[in-house]
């Protein structure tokens, strides 16, 4: 193969992929905005898992909802942030030393939030996919096919925020309800 050839190859190919990620959108988040609505977002995510879990039916557990959010898209407009996320959330309990899961949900959403009084954020929409035979369109839709959100991050993050919320040692083994 010619040096000539090659370098025609990958013009295109750079070409291609540079077109790919104009389409997608920007490449990265904002961290300092991620930083700063990201305690928001994962606050009303707790908010909103209260009540479905398991653990919350069996008092001596003091079970608690503890949600993650990773981001995937985020886009401020004029006052408005719009956040293409994906979610964890696991409700953890406590019983004879041992972390106990009871319930947890996974997934996609978008999140709007507007700025508060406060110089803070709020959020004003969730908007979470159909289940069943709507869920990828609803994903298409929302993300894009390049910008589809992948897995949630693994719950280890979220086991060590229950572990410490409930006074267990690091290495407290973790047990279903």
């Amino acid at each position: 193969m010619s040096a000539g050839r090659w370098g025609t190859g990958l013009a295109a190919t750079v070409v291609l992929v540079a077109t790919g990620v104009w389409a997608a959108g920007p490449g990265g988040v904002d961290d300092r905005l991620w930083g700063r609505v990201r305690p928001v977002i994962e606050a009303r995510l707790v908010a909103d898992s209260r009540g479905s879990g398991s653990g919350e039916a069996e008092p001596a557990l003091h079970a608690r909802w503890f949600c993650r959010a990773d981001a995937r898209d985020l886009d401020e407009h004029e006052g408005v942030v719009r956040a293409g996320v994906t979610t964890l959330c696991l409700e953890y309990g406590v019983r004879a030393g041992t972390l106990e899961e009871c319930g947890g949900a996974a997934g996609p959403q978008v999140v709007r939030l507007e700025r508060d009084g406060r110089g803070g954020y709020r959020v004003v929409t969730r908007e979470e996919p159909p289940d069943g035979e709507g869920y990828g369109r609803w994903v298409a839709d929302h993300f894009g096919p390049l910008a589809e959100p992948g897995p949630a991050e693994p719950s280890a993050a979220l086991a060590a925020a229950a572990r410490t919320h409930f006074g267990l040692p690091a290495d407290a083994p973790v047990g279903d309800c």
